[in-house]
């Protein structure tokens, strides 16, 4: 049964020119409808375009304000957490040491990709309980400048060469990495052996492999920049843990534009880095020890203290065989 009522542009969406002359209304809906397409169109992008700006200016003002309040934060941050060590001249830019403790062998540690000094708040008073002990910052990261040239990952064991010569902390040393601190000290092993007694590798990428990295890294500055990482604590909280300034600092570099653009680049080269430790040969003599504690997230850090203890025994058992045996001492695995 035919409906009774037929909608306008129904009734007149035919091509026929005389069956809409037939339909007297026809000929002043078209008309009408034509003649306030151009308006219609002209008020949409003018919707449009007043829409757009809004966006734009409080897309400004979120960004001035979060750069704002990255600003002042860090400047508050920056007089809290003090480095606790000193700064070397490591040729052309200067790096942070801190060491504590007495005795020989000299025990080095080289933290995780992106990672920094303070990682070790757990392991390092331990440790300087039985011998002398220096956690450090490489290039650009934590308390340590970045210098003028682009990251290589070979430049690494070089720098700390410089580093301990100038901060006259001579070897014997026991070079104790985690992840790609675990790559570096091959590396440093490799091409300094004379003053490397030992070895503590943990959670070494040659042996397990490494766990897929964390995405967008490349933004991590540019998102710290505008305050974005500070407000959502997307990284903060992985040194959730650490215990007392240590765990602050550690925090609060990882909110930093500066700390953070050395950190990207460290770990979107891991493997880069991974395959150079590969090819280093390391010499027979040198002791070995390898741990896993399976720290996954990254940057990695032993926040568990547990983790951290598991550490410190293998540390003290190198320590004893490196002084029994000097450096011929078997690798353990």
């Amino acid at each position: 049964m035919p409906s009774r009522y037929v909608p306008s542009w129904i009734a007149c969406a035919t091509d026929n020119p005389v069956e809409r002359e037939t339909r007297p209304f026809c000929t002043d809906y078209t008309a009408r409808a034509n003649a306030s397409a151009p308006g219609c169109f002209v008020s949409s992008f003018l919707h449009l375009r007043r829409t757009t700006r809004v966006i734009a200016v409080l897309l400004a003002v979120f960004v001035l304000a979060g750069a704002t309040y990255q600003g002042v934060a860090t400047a508050l941050e920056r007089h809290r957490f003090e480095r606790p060590g000193g700064l070397v001249d490591a040729g052309g830019h200067q790096l942070h040491i801190h060491c504590t403790g007495k005795g020989s062998p000299i025990v080095i540690l080289e933290a995780a990709a992106g990672s920094m000094s303070a990682a070790w708040a757990w392991v390092q008073p331990e440790v300087a309980r039985i011998t002398r002990v220096c956690s450090y910052d490489r290039a650009g990261l934590g308390w340590s400048e970045a210098g003028d040239g682009r990251y290589l990952p070979a430049r690494v064991p070089e720098e700390l060469r410089v580093l301990l010569d100038r901060a006259n902390e001579i070897g014997p040393i026991v070079l104790v990495g985690h992840e790609a601190g675990a790559l570096f000290a091959r590396m440093y092993a490799a091409q300094f052996s004379s003053n490397t007694a030992a070895l503590v590798l943990i959670d070494d990428p040659t042996i397990e492999p490494t766990p897929s990295g964390p995405t967008f890294v490349s933004a991590w500055p540019w998102l710290a920049r505008i305050g974005v990482l500070r407000v959502s604590n997307r990284l903060r909280t992985l040194a959730t843990g650490l215990p007392g300034e240590a765990g602050g600092a550690m925090g609060a570099f990882l909110n930093r534009p500066d700390h953070l653009a050395r950190a990207a680049l460290e770990l979107s080269q891991l493997p880069e880095l991974e395959a150079e430790a590969r090819s280093a040969s390391l010499p027979p003599n040198i002791a070995v020890t390898t741990i896993s504690v399976g720290t996954h997230e990254q940057p990695a850090m032993l926040v568990a203290r547990e983790n951290a203890a598991q550490v410190t025994q293998a540390i003290a058992a190198t320590i004893t065989r490196v002084r029994e045996h000097g450096t011929e001492a078997a690798s353990v695995r």
